[in-house]
């Protein structure tokens, strides 16, 4: 596909999408026009292979930037808008569980295929479908009429989840030195916390206006596609000629894999009542004003910022201790969040403790998944992730019944115990394969220290850097 068809499939899927909402009219035939102009204008901009190059730094932000708006605000921002939305249209908690499964579901099956689209598509064209389908999905949340064009939206905006950091990922092989990749991809992590935080003055200053809100956010995925085809180079995964292949996976590293995902998952499963409920929960059993739940997911997207620092913690002490914990914090921000919906500053304090134990969990996931599989960086992280979203999946519509039977304050109590017993056999959490001194381990942790030992010679031994190795392709 050359360069320019992308852009323009991107223009018509979504102005196939803007025909397609119920109230369109002539504000939708300006939209696909303006989208018309952008991809023409872009053409001449990307004539050919001409692409601004960004340095470390700047690839960094910038895929923090993206994934702030794939990850936060076309993902995980749709929790906040739920009491606007379920009252506008009428829908049960249990409904709204089986919709917030949706974006879950489509990111699972987004991430089997994202390595295989940034491999034969190429980062840049990758960038741009998850950017589309972005774009698509938050348009049609705006424009949503009931429980089926909702879920059609929001399960688009799960694809746009699954294929912007795999496409992000082969980017930073060509235009990052590998010295820096955990440094850059720590960054790039941070962008979902920032994402969060970005909704909150929209649900601030337009809680009763929500579809206004989407709209917006459906602008800034339609800037992001743009700034994706500029800036993103169109190359697939990068792997130096001397590395060696991965050695087959072993029964060991098979059994630690299998019991990373059940943590993963039991994680997602006790999560996704906070992620999905929690902002309703507060206005519907707080008698908060919908507008207060933006306290709520600023103070998540402020601490998980310090998720990528205990995660690094973790690699050099003790994961399963670290497991423990944070599984046992994220389960009592659940029960803090249940026994005081009506006090502002606890509910936002839960928050803050929730969004730190969150992005702790699955930083510490990514690294365990990175370690148990060298060599492997399609697969390594991708499981735990993908785990954590099938728990998501699962506990979404099970919170939802919950609700419906016995009510929130019940429904968050189980599963803030069903938290605790996990977090209860953290000791069977899956300690790192040693494949060198104890002395060597202690020095080599870190975020960094796991991409580094993905690349491997003949030896064993951890690939190093070509001297003089450039930022830039």
């Amino acid at each position: 596909m050359a360069v320019t068809d992308a852009a323009s499939l991107a223009s018509f899927t979504l102005c196939v999408t803007a025909m397609a909402w119920p109230q369109g009219g002539r504000s939708t035939y300006g939209f696909c026009a303006s989208l018309a102009i952008i991809a023409r204008n872009h053409q001449c901009l990307a004539g050919g292979n001409d692409m601004k190059s960004l340095s470390s730094t700047g690839f960094s932000l910038f895929g923090a930037a993206l994934v702030a708006i794939s990850y936060g605000l076309a993902r995980f921002a749709f929790g906040l808008f739920v009491p606007p939305i379920r009252a506008e249209l009428e829908l049960t908690p249990y409904v709204i569980g089986i919709i917030g499964a949706l974006p879950l579901i489509s990111f699972l099956l987004a991430t089997v295929v994202a390595p295989f689209a940034a491999d034969r598509l190429g980062a840049r064209n990758t960038a741009v479908l998850s950017g589309a389908f972005g774009v698509g999905g938050l348009a049609l949340i705006s424009q949503a009429s009931g429980a089926r064009s909702l879920g059609v939206g929001v399960f688009a905006c799960g694809i746009c989840t699954g294929l912007m950091m795999p496409a992000l990922t082969a980017a930073m092989q060509a235009l990052v030195k590998r010295s820096l990749h955990g440094r850059v991809s720590a960054v790039m992590n941070a962008g979902t916390s920032i994402g969060v935080a970005v909704a909150v003055p929209a649900v601030l200053f337009l809680a009763d206006a929500w579809r206004f809100a989407y709209v917006s956010f459906a602008a800034l995925a339609a800037v992001g596609v743009v700034a994706a085809w500029y800036y993103i180079p169109s190359v697939s995964r990068i792997t130096p000629t001397n590395a060696a292949p991965p050695p087959p996976i072993s029964a060991l590293q098979w059994g630690r894999l299998f019991r990373l995902s059940l943590f993963a998952f039991a994680m997602g499963f006790v999560s996704s009542a906070y992620w999905i409920f929690a902002p309703d929960l507060v206005v519907t059993l707080g008698a908060l004003p919908p507008s207060a739940t933006g306290g709520l997911w600023l103070a998540v997207g402020i601490a998980g910022l310090g998720g990528a620092v205990v995660a690094d913690l973790a690699d050099r002490n003790n994961p399963p201790i670290t497991q423990a914990l944070m599984l046992m914090m994220l389960s009592a921000s659940l029960s803090l969040l249940a026994a005081s919906p009506g006090q502002l500053v606890l509910a936002a304090f839960s928050a803050l403790v929730f969004g730190l134990a969150y992005m702790s969990l699955t930083g510490l996931y990514l690294m365990t998944g990175i370690r148990l599989l060298p060599g492997r960086l399609s697969m390594g992280p991708v499981l735990p992730f993908m785990a954590v979203s099938l728990g998501q999946a699962t506990g979404s519509p099970v919170v939802g019944v919950l609700v419906n039977r016995f009510g929130y304050a019940n429904a968050f109590a189980t599963f803030s115990a069903i938290g605790i017993l996990v977090a209860l056999l953290s000791p069977l959490y899956p300690r790192y394969i040693d494949h060198g001194t104890v002395e060597e381990i202690e020095e080599d942790t870190g975020l960094q220290a796991a991409f580094d030992h993905q690349l491997q010679d003949e030896d064993g031994e951890p690939l190093e850097p070509v001297m003089g190795e450039t930022e830039k392709p």
